[in-house]
């Protein structure tokens, strides 16, 4: 196992994170909290309901009866965004409020037990969070989509074309992304270790406050790398974002994202699909994934950042939206 993987078991060096007061780091959940009282359905809304979906004010609700949060912004050709883990669709603001500028319409939803949507005990796993995906293309009546997904959600892209294919979706993009599949295994020697693994899952059982402190702040935006200036602001919205998920939905999605093989969904994607992965990715090694997923996909691009870590979406925020508008414009 290499050092980078070795840091991620036995946590990164912890340094002083300035969180500043408590009200201070409150305030940060609570500005994303969903108020209590529900605006007026819009028009878009009613459009929504008129599709054949459960939609009420921010909120989708699924089949088993959870409730997924779902930002929709802008007006124009969809583009979906599918966050990564332990986040929500506020990891992806940036990337939002470019497109939907630009004459997009920009959606992402809160997967379940993530930030803002119900923590439901069960559907931890990429079958139910494809479908869930799916309740929102339905719900909203997305058609012609850009369909992005990050690290965990880039998973969840490749799961949900496995499950319900392309009909809705024009050109994929997956940044970060963890297919094929990121567990060692005899056909898959480049993955990691199940070890690594299980120390995610130790450490957010042993403090995932402190967890959630440390993966910013180390690997994730590459900020323990010689040189590196970290912001304070990246790590407390990460920490932020993390400790609004649930305890079990969070823990569970590490068996997620970590082993589930993705290699048939792969294969299925019959649409242009743009692959961003930056070389110095410690959390998903880009030989394992990146370079992988482009052997996989036929109609697919590989695009390396040199030096980008896996939080590259923030780190190289003006390169990776350049790229993105250029491919959906292509």
């Amino acid at each position: 196992m290499s050092s980078n993987n070795r840091s991620l078991t036995k946590g990164v060096a912890r340094r002083d994170l300035l969180l500043g007061s408590a009200a201070a780091a409150g305030s940060l959940v609570e500005a994303s909290l969903p108020s209590p009282a529900m605006a007026a359905p819009s028009a878009k809304e009613a459009h929504h309901a008129k599709a054949g979906g459960k939609a009420s004010g921010s909120y989708i609700a699924t089949n088993d009866g959870t409730q997924l949060y779902c930002k929709d912004w802008g007006a124009g050709r969809p583009i979906v965004f599918c966050h990564g883990w332990p986040l929500s669709s506020d990891s992806w603001e940036s990337q939002m409020m470019f497109v939907a500028s630009d004459g997009y319409r920009a959606v992402a939803h809160d997967r379940r037990g993530h930030g803002r949507s119900s923590q439901s005990w069960n559907g931890n796993e990429m079958d139910t969070y494809a479908d869930d995906l799916a309740a929102v293309f339905n719900t909203l009546d997305l058609r012609d989509a850009v369909l992005v997904g990050f690290s965990t959600g880039g998973g969840e892209v490749a799961r949900y074309i496995g499950r319900h294919g392309t009909r809705r979706v024009s050109k994929v993009v997956l940044v970060s992304a963890v297919p094929p599949l990121m567990l060692k295994t005899p056909a898959n020697p480049l993955g990691l270790s199940i070890e690594v693994f299980d120390g995610l899952r130790a450490a957010q059982l042993a403090n995932r406050s402190q967890f959630y402190k440390d993966v910013p702040a180390g690997p994730f935006y590459g900020f323990n790398r010689p040189g590196a200036k970290p912001s304070q602001g990246l790590i407390d919205a990460w920490w932020a974002q993390g400790m609004q998920g649930g305890h079990k939905n969070t823990y569970d999605s590490i068996k997620a994202f970590s082993e589930t093989d993705f290699t048939d969904d792969l294969k299925k994607i019959d649409v242009p699909t743009l692959i961003i992965h930056g070389d110095d990715d410690q959390i998903v090694p880009i030989d394992a994934a990146g370079r992988a997923s482009a052997r996989l996909i036929k109609n697919s691009r590989l695009i390396v950042y040199p030096g980008a870590p896996h939080g590259l979406t923030d780190t190289h925020k003006e390169k990776f939206n350049a790229d993105l508008l250029a491919f959906i414009r292509s």
